[in-house]
This record gives structure tokens, sequence and C-alpha cells, in this order.
């Protein structure tokens, strides 16, 4: 969801979204068998591709994947609990304390504090009452609790505790991701134009919060026989261009809401877009992630049969 983490955000809402849709992971198993890999391509832009897909598989599956997030708790009064006991707020999976501590919202900022007896670890290092940084700050303070982490994240303005459990019922239930066949066609040449200067736009996620996203330019290219243009999502000094992007397929094939799409920065003004790279939001995952929508302009009159499809079990948008 690690490669390495890609921030493209400047101020406190603009991390928090970054963090929200792309996280780090270490490496994992090859997927099992998602794509036939009996025999290897014998076509080299058609083995980068499977290369790349099962790379993809493999980053999902992760102790730090996406399907480990196993909750989303939006803090919405001063003192919040939380524990295994379900008298608490917030109800941690079977094996965490009865009563593990409890989070508070003062002035904007939240707070831990652990019950007695109980103690977090922060980078190696034991915890029982500290301010916590949020995910909209940067990296967040991620508080582990045996294979529990917790940790602040920003929703647009509303702060809320997200839960990872390596024993989700996600992870344990995940059924491999699908992709359309390979077609070259979908790789494509663009044109960059910037803007004189960055904008700076505002987009609803899935939830409906409000996040702000900085959009350097527009690039333009032909598909399917078309001529189109989507708006990158990118502050100065990144290596990638970020897109969100709907088409054709959404809703049918591919995930309702949208797909993503990564591609290095232009050189000279010319870039590379290749759709076979798009891949599903971390949302055609998991009910408790927080996604963009796609700018209008990202709306593709066209199919982009390229890339992956939906996945089996993905909760509806």
């Amino acid at each position: 969801m690690r490669m390495t983490k890609r921030s493209i955000f400047v101020a406190a809402g603009l991390v928090g979204l970054m963090v929200a849709c792309r996280e780090t992971a270490p490496a994992a198993d090859p997927p099992a068998a998602s794509q036939p890999a009996a025999v290897a391509p014998s076509d080299p832009y058609h083995a980068e591709i499977l290369k790349f897909q099962q790379e993809r598989e493999a980053l999902l599956k992760t102790d730090t994947g996406w399907l480990t997030i196993a909750g989303l708790f939006f803090l919405v009064q001063p003192a919040t609990t939380f524990g295994s006991n379900p008298l608490n707020d917030i109800v941690l999976p079977a094996g965490a304390p009865d009563k593990a501590g409890t989070f508070e919202l003062k002035g904007g900022k939240v707070f831990v504090k652990a019950e007695p007896g109980v103690t977090f670890m922060l980078d190696g290092k034991p915890v029982t009452d500290r301010q916590l940084r949020s995910d909209g700050e940067g990296p967040p303070d991620r508080l582990s609790l045996g294979d529990l982490q917790l940790w602040v994240h920003q929703s647009g303005d509303r702060p809320s505790i997200r839960l990872r459990d390596k024993n989700s019922k996600l992870r344990k239930e995940f059924t491999g991701t699908s992709w359309f066949p390979v077609n070259a066609s979908f790789k494509v040449e663009g044109m960059y134009t910037p803007y004189a200067k960055p904008k700076i736009v505002e987009v609803p996620n899935i939830l409906g919060d409000i996040d702000r996203m900085p959009v350097p330019g527009i690039v333009s290219f032909t598909v399917n026989g078309q001529e189109m243009k989507m708006e990158p999502i990118a502050e100065a000094g990144d290596k990638e261009f970020w897109f969100v992007f709907r088409d054709l397929t959404s809703g049918q094939e591919t995930y309702p809401a949208a797909r993503f799409l990564y591609a290095p920065v232009p050189v000279s003004g010319k870039m590379t877009i290749d759709f076979n790279q798009a891949q599903n939001p971390p949302c055609a995952y998991n009910p408790y992630s927080t996604c963009p929508l796609p700018f209008e302009q990202n709306r593709l009159k066209t199919r982009i049969e390229a890339g992956e499809k939906a996945y089996g079990g993905t909760p509806k948008s």
C-alpha cells in the first residue's frame, strides 16, 4: 500500500492523504496463483508488466499491506477508550488488553494514555502517556500492541484512529488480484504543460471529507484514438506523478470510484503513461481506507481495458 513512501503533500491535510493512500511495506513472498506463471512470456514488455503485477499483489499481502487495516474510528468526543472489552468506545480484537487506554482530544491534538499495567511500543521504546503525531503531519506515531498497531489518521479535517491487525480477516481471506491482458497500445506518450503556478485543488475522498491536493500542470495524450488530458498530483521535487482517474470500465470491469496510476515525472515536457500499471486504490480492498475521488478532468470518456480489474470482494463505493 513498500517501496518507499512517496510523499507528495506540503501541508498537514496533504501529507495525511498521501499516507492514507500509499504506505510502505517490507518485502513479501510472491503471490500464490493469481497469475499463471508456468511459462515466462518471451516478450520483455509482457514480462515486465507481469512482474509489476506480482510485486503489486505481494505488497498487498505483507504485514504492512492494506489488507491488514482492520478499523477506522473517528474521534468525536474528548476521551475515547479502547481495548478488547466490548464496553470500550473502540473495541480491539480478542487478545488485546481488556482496557488498553484512552485517546484524548485537546486543542485539535490527540494524546494517548495507557491503562495501568499496559505499555505500548513506539519506535522500539515503551510509551504510556504522550501526544501522538498524525499522518496529516508526516509519518505518524504508530503505537504497537502485540500484533496490533494504532495511529492517528487525518481524513480531511477529521481525526481518527486507524487500526492495523496482522491477523485481519481481510488478509486471511484475500483471493488475489485480477488484471486485463497486457496490451502495449495502452502504453502511451504524453506531453506535459506546467501551470504558471501549481494549484491546490479541493477534492472529496470516498467518505465525503475534503482533501487538498497539489496539481502542478496537465498531461495530454492519445489513447484509443482519442485525445485526452489528465491532471497529476505532485509537488516540486517529486520523482513521480500520481493520477487518480475513472474511465468507462469503472463500475463494470474495474473498481467504481477510481483507479490509481503512477508515472515518472516528465523529461523535457515528455512522459510515458502506462495504463497496464493502473491499480486499484486501497478502498477497493478495504472499507477502512479514505481514498480520493478523481478530478473532473480525470474522468476519461473512453474504456481503459488495461491494468487491474475490480477485486472479487470489492466493497461498494
